[in-house]
C-alpha cells in the first residue's frame, strides 16, 4: 500500500478543493464588482498603498487562485501552499477591520467581526488539507519522498 500523500487524496479532497477554487473565483469577482467598496473597508489603514489598487490586485490573485485549484490538479500541493500563505497575507486586513470597527459585509458589531477572524485559520487549513499539502509537508518531515 501507498504511503504517498496522493494515495491518500479522496474525492472528498478533490470536492473540497474545488469547492474553495469555486469561493476564490467568486470572491475574486467581487472584489473587481458588487462588494468592491466592502473589500476596501479592509484594507489597513497603515498600508501605504491605494485601497483600491489593492483590493483589484487581491481580487486578480483570487481569480487566478481559483482558476488553478480548478483547472490544475496536478500542482495542488504548491497551490495548497500557495493560497494558504494568501490567506495568512490577507489576514491583517481582516484584524484591521475589528480593531477600526469598519462596517463591512453586513459585521456591523465587534462580535461579528471578532468571530469572522476565527475563520480565517479554517481557510488556511481547508486549502491545506484539500491540495493535499499538509500531508506531503508531513510526510516529508518524516523523511519521506511527497510523491512516488
Amino acid at each position: 500500500m501507498s504511503t504517498s500523500p496522493s494515495a491518500r487524496i479522496t474525492w472528498v479532497h478533490h470536492a473540497a478543493r474545488l469547492l474553495l477554487g469555486g469561493v476564490l473565483l467568486l470572491a475574486g469577482t467581487g472584489h473587481l464588482t458588487t462588494l468592491r467598496q466592502d473589500f476596501q473597508a479592509q484594507v489597513p489603514t497603515w498600508l501605504p498603498l491605494d485601497p483600491d489598487f489593492v483590493v483589484v490586485a487581491s481580487g486578480v490573485v483570487e481569480l487566478a487562485l481559483g482558476a488553478a485549484l480548478t483547472v490544475l490538479p496536478r500542482q495542488r500541493l504548491p497551490l495548497g501552499a500557495v493560497v494558504a500563505a494568501f490567506f495568512v497575507a490577507v489576514f491583517p486586513g481582516n484584524i484591521s477591520q475589528y480593531l477600526t470597527r469598519t462596517d463591512a459585509f453586513g459585521l456591523n458589531t465587534d462580535q461579528s467581526r471578532l468571530i469572522r477572524l476565527c475563520f480565517q485559520p479554517l481557510l488556511v487549513a481547508w486549502a491545506l488539507w484539500s491540495t493535499g499539502a499538509w500531508a506531503a509537508w508531513r510526510a516529508s518531515r518524516r523523511g519521506r519522498p511527497a510523491s512516488e
